[in-house]
């Protein structure tokens, strides 16, 4: 679908045609770097306060000018609802209802008759106008994205290598056992299993002892794109906690190197650091600063899995029971690494991949 759109150069308005995409009219958003700043939107503004300018017939086409109509009355005329949709103040049920419209009673002939559509009044038919002469960049989206993604997990990695991961392990450890998920793009689980090892007493083990285990654990992993350790949200400042935070500071150093030897891809890092308090907050999980047991929404997972046809996670049919089997046996102490590291490999693919909250 072609679109024109209107440049101010040499002091004159010109028309330049572009193409504009399916999803999000890149080639508009790649000339247009900037929102107006000229006289239009000063105009614009002005115009919004001005309550006489909702009676005039003639207002609209007073804000913009020949060539910039014809730009805004191409796109309202031929592009579908979801071209709409590109536009942030066209989202939702406005799009629909000019679709509807322009079906119903034909091509729209002015910016005047937008307003004749349903959830459209003047002010946000200017707004929408101006959006339509120079929509959003999306650079606001993908840096508000980006800061989330670094609130979420270390180190940065872009959001194009994210959506195309096929797979993730998903490594959670504490003072007495390390766990793992592998789940795939689909959030089917591919392996679900943990492995005691040492208790933390309150002497510091030798460099040799973690070289020694963490090496044994990783021989036992899987493959996968990217490798996701839990980010422990102990405090440093509390000195009691010292020894359980020197080995879990240990721990993820070892991992974190090891992982990279042993996966290491086209020189790129395959190990992310994930907030375990985000991780809590997608789930629904914290009171105040503080995370509950995930095993009660593992449980229901485990479930779900059994009886819908579309489950938000999928387990293999011939280990849903060894599963249960597993959380009935151990009533008796805790193992929340092993329901964390599967709470936060769904949490990865629906914040980091996925783009979505529950």
């Amino acid at each position: 679908m072609s679109f024109s759109y209107v440049l101010k150069a040499g002091g004159r308005w010109r028309c330049f045609p572009v193409q504009l995409e399916s999803s999000l009219f890149q080639d508009l958003r790649n000339i247009c770097r900037k929102k107006f700043t000229g006289p239009e939107k000063a105009i614009t503004n002005a115009a919004l306060g001005d309550e006489n300018a909702k009676e005039s017939g003639t207002a609209l086409s007073q804000l913009f000018s020949s060539e910039q109509q014809a730009s805004i009355l191409h796109v309202l005329n031929t592009a579908s609802s979801k071209e709409l949709e590109a536009f942030k103040l066209l989202r939702g049920r406005k799009s629909i209802n000019i679709v509807l419209h322009r079906e119903k009673f034909g091509p729209f002939q002015n910016l005047e008759s937008l307003m004749n559509v349903s959830l459209f009044q003047y002010k946000t038919v200017v707004q929408v106008c101006n959006a339509i002469l120079c929509p959003d960049t999306g650079k606001k989206k993908r840096l508000q994205e980006t800061r989330m993604l670094g609130k979420l997990m270390k180190p940065d990695i872009e959001r194009e290598r994210l959506k195309a991961v096929n797979s993730i392990l998903s490594i959670v450890f504490g003072t007495q056992r390390i766990a793992w998920a592998h789940l795939d793009h689909k959030l089917a689980v591919l392996d679900w299993q943990q492995h005691n090892f040492w208790k933390l007493t309150n002497r510091t083990y030798p460099t040799s002892v973690y070289l020694e285990e963490i090496s044994s654990i990783i021989s036992k992993m899987p493959k996968a794109d990217l490798y996701v350790l839990e980010k422990t949200g102990l405090s440093m400042q509390n000195s009691t906690l010292f020894p359980i935070l020197l080995h879990l500071h240990i721990t993820e150093a070892m991992l974190y190197a090891l992982l990279n030897t042993a996966f290491a891809q086209d020189g790129q890092h395959q190990v992310l650091s994930m907030n375990r308090n985000a991780v809590g907050k997608h789930f629904g999980l914290m009171i105040r600063d503080t995370r509950t047991s995930g095993k009660e929404m593992v449980k229901q997972f485990l479930s779900e899995s059994v009886l819908k046809a579309e489950p938000r996670v999928r387990f293999p049919p011939d280990k849903i029971v060894h599963y249960r089997n597993m959380f009935s046996s151990t009533e008796t102490y805790r193992i929340e690494e092993l329901y964390d590291s599967l709470l936060q490999a769904i949490a990865f693919y629906e914040i980091a991949v996925f783009g979505t909250e529950v």
